[in-house]
């Protein structure tokens, strides 16, 4: 699938299909993207896949299945499916072993190892589905893992869950205090102020940004500014700053959890992202 040539002339791009103009940023330049229009599965010189139960106790067991590329986007499927937990072992008290088998199943991909980043603008186009029991995510991790999280940074883009109960759109960042706890520079916006405003978004595609530099991280949702965190603040205790280092992306879709009850929600259900770009300044800007 050709990438259209921004300016030459074509329509605006339809909120309900991918876009495949590429337009630049005026003293940036694009150091990586993904457009997903290329083969059936995500690039594995770029991209890894997360394998079985991963993070808090949620209740999809993660496999590269439930991802694949079609019409120009990444599509992240979640399912109610049975999986047998190969790890099981019901004398563990890890959860991850624990439980016998999953009842869902979903994907979670990551740019570890392959492509990481520090300072510019990460940009990603996504529809997301919003029914109950969904978790997905845009986010990022740093570099050093020896360090552990939180004290490793974590940069939230885009999460959408329940906040007690209430539907959210959030975009965060988190980093350690002297217990090894995190301590969370976030913004939690009720879904229901989205939807007032557009009451056909979750059928959109829309475009979340991270604008990220020595001082400030700055986190956008369709040019709207939700949260600006001052890196003057986010030190550990041991005076390292996990926010000047690279970080990776990671795209994931979790259910249940922060998710809510998934029970009553019919499935598969999908969680599409078009593209993946990120810019940095021009040496000679």
């Amino acid at each position: 699938m050709m990438l259209a040539v921004a300016g030459c002339g074509p329509a605006e791009p339809s909120p309900y299909q991918p876009d495949n103009t590429l337009p630049g940023i005026e003293g940036y330049e694009l150091v990586w993207h993904d457009e997903f229009n290329e083969g059936k599965k995500p690039d594995t010189s770029d991209w890894s896949y997360e394998h079985g139960f991963v993070r808090n106790e949620e209740l999809q067991w993660y496999q590269s299945d439930n991802t694949r590329i079609e019409n120009g986007r990444l599509v992240i499927e979640g399912r109610r499916e049975r999986v047998k937990n190969e790890f099981h072992d019901s004398t563990s008290l890890d959860w991850r072993k624990h439980r016998p088998l999953a009842e869902y199943t979903s994907s979670s991909i990551n740019t570890r190892g392959k492509q990481s980043f520090q300072y510019g603008i990460v940009e990603v186009r996504a529809r997301i589905d919003t029914a109950r029991g969904l978790w997905p995510a845009i986010w990022m991790l740093g570099t050093h893992p020896e360090r552990g999280w939180p004290a490793n940074g974590e940069i939230d883009i885009m999460e959408y869950y329940r906040v007690n109960g209430e539907p959210s759109i959030l975009a965060n960042a988190a980093w350690a205090d002297e217990e090894h706890n995190p301590i969370w520079d976030d913004e939690k916006i009720p879904f229901e102020q989205f939807l007032e405003n557009d009451p056909e978004w979750p059928e959109k595609y829309h475009t979340w940004k991270m604008k990220w530099d020595e001082e400030r991280i700055s986190l956008f949702l369709d040019d709207q500014l939700l949260n600006e965190i001052d890196l003057a603040e986010t030190l550990n205790p041991d005076g390292f700053n996990p926010f000047h280092q690279p970080h990776y992306i990671l795209l994931n879709l979790a259910i249940g959890a922060n998710g809510g009850d998934p029970s009553g929600t019919d499935f598969p259900k999908q969680y599409e992202v078009d593209y993946v770009r990120v810019y940095q300044e021009r040496s000679d800007s």
